[in-house]
């Protein structure tokens, strides 16, 4: 994929920072333009790497295991996140700022959409190993952003031009693929498929939103995209507790029916896990840093490109 569209996408605006001195001494406006398109190469390509290695161990380990308990999947994803961040916040590593009330209630709405799209979205996985419907509708997050921009008046939406090519690629993807047709279609699909679609695009351009607000605070008062990221994991994990306790799987049922004896069963567990914290990270981190159309795009960058690669 062309990466000019980050360009188009507004990284050369001021964003919350990774830190203040690191803000002053690069920037992207300043990157070479081969760099910058190879970086983003780089990242699509990991992404993609680790979003299929997910799906593929969740496909053996949910039904080898029986282990049907998204919610508590989707808990532990957000507890990884937030221990290795802490970690690397204790080492020198990330600046993160103490848990700010005010953020919090701003950073809820995204918080609460990710934690029931990501147990939506699980839930389907564990069910189906097939989920056809889902993925024929993420190519459609980058468009479900630009709508929610317009909508939220985004100060930085991304272009005309970027926005209709994206629009032909994802269009032409959906067709490829719905005309191929699906061995299976999970009912829940019909539901969770639009649902998960828009509680996707509406954190992510959500997030958008937040850090345009904090990067226009006062200078000396900046926050650091890793706090943001923090604060609003701390809201999806006080969220996903919530759910967990609706839940009738309690953690005494979830602990009997783990093989925690077995190492093929931890090793399992731990790569869903941390796979998942990673892909998350990178999503947050993206819609943060560069826009919440980057961030739509590199989720949907796989699906949108595979049906012109089976054309080849």
């Amino acid at each position: 994929m062309n990466c000019d569209f980050i360009h188009s996408t507004g990284v050369g605006r001021s964003r919350t920072g990774w830190c203040p001195s690191a803000a002053g001494s690069l920037s992207w406006s300043q990157a070479p333009k081969p760099f910058v398109s190879i970086l983003c190469l780089a990242v699509v390509a990991m992404y993609g790497l680790a979003d299929k290695l997910r799906n593929f161990v969740i496909g053996i380990f949910i039904p080898q295991y029986h282990f049907h308990y998204p919610v508590v999947l989707c808990f532990g994803q957000v507890l990884v996140s937030l221990l290795v961040l802490n970690l690397l916040h204790v080492l020198g590593l990330v600046p993160l700022r103490r848990y700010s009330r005010s953020l919090g209630e701003k950073l809820l709405l995204p918080a609460i959409c990710n934690s029931v799209q990501d147990v939506m979205v699980m839930r389907l996985k564990a069910s189906s190993l097939h989920t056809g419907l889902l993925l024929l509708a993420v190519p459609l997050l980058p468009l479900v952003t630009v709508a929610f921009g317009f909508a939220l008046k985004m100060s930085s939406p991304p272009s005309v031009h970027v926005s209709v090519m994206m629009s032909i690629l994802s269009g032409t993807s959906v067709v490829v693929t719905a005309s191929q047709g699906f061995s299976y279609i999970d009912p829940l699909e019909y539901i969770y498929t639009p649902l998960a679609l828009i509680l996707h695009g509406l954190a992510l351009t959500w997030l958008g939103k937040v850090s345009d607000a904090e990067s226009r605070l006062p200078p000396d008062a900046p926050i650091s995209a890793f706090t943001i990221y923090h604060v609003t994991l701390v809201n999806q994990g006080v969220v996903l507790g919530v759910l967990w306790l609706l839940h009738p799987d309690s953690l005494w049922r979830v602990l009997s029916r783990g093989s925690w004896n077995s190492l093929l069963f931890n090793g399992y567990l731990h790569a869903v896990l941390l796979l998942g914290a990673l892909l998350n990270f990178l999503l947050g981190i993206c819609a943060l840093r560069i826009s919440p159309f980057a961030a739509a795009a590199l989720h949907s960058a796989k699906q949108v490109l595979q049906p012109f690669y089976l054309l080849l």
